[in-house]
């Protein structure tokens, strides 16, 4: 007798900052149940008390499993693979939902679920960000770096509080979606957390990404294969999506650079369509925000590192950049041991 293949669970990943309106969304996703049908949640919390489980419905059909304590996105992985197999194994859902807290990074647990280990047992669809649409005008609470990394790894946007937007919200949403287009290509309004799961039917796409030592010093060691877990600094970084390409530089944090040559390589460049960056500069900490309409620069808090992000749709000369780049450094005499 031939053994069927196991069912691959459609299974949702709905993350977002801190009172986005998750859990609200998620929510109204249950209503939508087929009657016939048994869908599972896993929740996390980053505290030791779990309050969303309790306002998720415990009727039958529905099978709810809350992590408490830290974040399943980047502590460790083990709590997070035994609660998800033990939902799998014990619930048996037709479809799943995978509530992060606020203060994780679900790029990390996106990583984890397409792991070989997962790829017989789920199939992921497109990452859904939730953002609160009433603080966009907040632009202190939009610049973190947490909210900018968790639009990054969207695919999916949902706009909560819509009802709640004023103006200077709904102008600072238009500059989000094109600011963010290389990255989300699905945006939608929801008032209070109203989606079809239709509109969340859609297929996660691996974003192509390379990460590999500076582009100077691969001339001069040993080819090696790229690598998605390089964290040594520092480290050059590629990756495209939807006919763009974003190319990005970590630097460590003591390099410091001279804040007009920097900014005369980046006011230089060409074909480009956003430049954004922080640097450790001789006239302090330094961001740059370029976009087609205006050249930003301004004095910012010190960064973990020094980093800069370069989105085009066309071929680049990057060493050649990255040339220019490293040239503008200060601290010339330690640059020459390295």
């Amino acid at each position: 007798m031939k053994l069927l293949a196991p069912r691959k669970v459609p299974t949702h990943i709905i993350s977002g900052f801190l009172g986005a309106g998750k859990t609200t969304l998620l929510q109204h996703l249950l209503t939508q149940k087929p009657e016939h049908e048994v869908w599972a949640v896993l929740m996390n919390e980053f505290g030791q008390i779990g309050v969303d489980q309790q306002l998720i419905s415990q009727q039958q059909g529905y099978a709810v499993k809350e992590l408490l304590g830290g974040c399943l996105c980047c502590s460790s992985q083990l709590p997070m693979q035994i609660a998800l197999a033990r939902l799998l194994s014990d619930s048996k859902p037709d479809r799943l939902f995978i509530e992060p807290t606020g203060l994780g990074h679900p790029a990390q647990l996106l990583a984890q679920l397409t792991e070989p280990h997962w790829q017989d047992s789920l199939a992921m669809r497109a990452l859904v960000i939730v953002v609160d649409g009433s603080r966009l005008h907040d632009t202190d609470w939009v610049r973190q770096n947490l909210y900018t990394d968790q639009l990054k790894a969207a695919q999916i946007v949902v706009l909560s509080h819509i009802d709640c937007m004023t103006a200077a919200d709904r102008q600072a949403y238009t500059a989000l979606k094109q600011e963010y287009a290389t990255y989300v290509p699905h945006w939608i309004e929801a008032e209070n957390g109203q989606v079809e799961i239709q509109a969340l039917e859609v297929m996660h796409q691996a974003v192509a990404r390379t990460i590999q030592p500076l582009l100077r010093l691969q001339q001069t060691q040993p080819a090696q294969a790229p690598s998605p877990e390089i964290k040594q600094l520092p480290y050059h970084y590629i990756e495209t999506a939807q006919g763009y390409t974003v190319a990005g530089w970590k630097l460590p944090k003591r390099w410091q650079f001279n804040f007009y040559d920097l900014l005369d390589v980046l006011c230089a460049q060409q074909d480009w369509l956003r430049i954004k960056g922080i640097f450790h500069t001789d006239q302090g900490w330094k961001s740059f925000n370029f976009n087609s309409q205006q050249f930003n620069y301004k004095s910012a808090e010190a960064g973990m590192d020094n980093r800069i992000e370069v989105i085009t749709q066309s071929e680049r000369d990057w060493l050649a950049f990255e040339t220019q780049l490293l040239a503008c450094r200060t601290d010339r005499e330690a640059a020459s041991r390295e």
